[in-house]
C-alpha cells in the first residue's frame, strides 16, 4: 500500500469485519490527499454509507459551516476520514473489534497525507486515537503533541445536533484550530 490506488483498491476490497458485508458504500474518505489537517471520524451513518462519502448528512453540513467559518474546505485543503469505513448498525458505535480491523486502513492514509494536524471529532475518534480516558467535554479543544501530530479532540457534529448548547465551545476549538493551523502549518491557507 505505497499509493492512493493501490490503498483504495485494497480497502474497498476488504472485509476484515462483519460491517463489510452490510455495507452499501464503502466510505473512504475526501479531501486533499496532501492535507496538513486532517479530520477523523468515527464511522459512517445512514447518508454516509448511501453516498460513499463521509459526513455528507446534517452533521456534515453542521462541520461544513465550521469548517467555512476558518476558511477550511472539504475539496480544498482539508481531508476527512473515520476509524471505521462502513456504517455501524443503526449508527452504534463501532466495537473496538471493528475499529481494530480498520485502523490499518486509516493508518496507510495518515502515511500518504502526512498532516501536521490531526482533529478528532467526538468520542470515538478522541479515545482511539489521543488515549483512551480522553474526555471531549473536559479536554476538547487541547492540543496534545502525539507522533509527530498536533491532535484534537472536540464535539462530533451530531452530538452538536443533539446539545445545541455546546455548539459555541465547538466553534472555540475551530478558532484554536485556526491558530494552530497559522502557527504549524504552510500551504493550508
Amino acid at each position: 500500500m505505497t499509493d492512493w490506488q493501490s490503498l483504495k483498491s485494497e480497502c474497498f476490497a476488504c472485509n476484515k469485519c462483519p460491517l463489510g458485508q452490510t455495507r452499501t458504500n464503502l466510505v473512504f474518505g475526501v479531501g486533499n490527499e496532501s492535507a496538513e489537517v486532517m479530520f477523523i471520524g468515527e464511522g459512517p451513518g445512514e447518508q454516509e454509507d448511501l453516498q460513499g462519502e463521509p459526513f455528507v448528512g446534517r452533521s456534515g453540513q453542521l462541520l461544513d459551516k465550521f469548517l467555512d467559518a476558518i476558511d477550511l474546505d472539504r475539496r480544498k485543503n482539508v481531508y476527512i476520514g473515520n476509524i471505521v469505513k462502513c456504517r455501524p448498525p443503526k449508527n452504534r458505535d463501532p466495537l473496538p473489534e471493528e475499529q481494530d480491523a480498520c485502523i490499518p486502513w486509516l493508518k496507510a492514509q495518515t502515511r500518504l497525507i502526512r498532516p501536521k494536524i490531526i482533529v478528532c471529532l467526538g468520542r470515538v475518534a478522541a479515545t482511539k486515537l489521543i488515549g483512551p480516558d480522553f474526555k471531549v467535554t473536559r479536554q476538547h479543544g487541547q492540543f496534545i503533541e502525539k507522533n509527530g501530530f498536533y491532535m484534537m479532540g472536540t464535539f462530533h457534529p451530531s452530538a452538536l445536533l443533539r446539545n445545541p448548547a455546546q455548539k459555541p465551545d465547538a466553534f472555540e476549538d475551530f478558532i484554536a484550530l485556526r491558530e494552530k493551523i497559522i502557527e504549524v502549518c504552510d500551504r493550508t491557507y
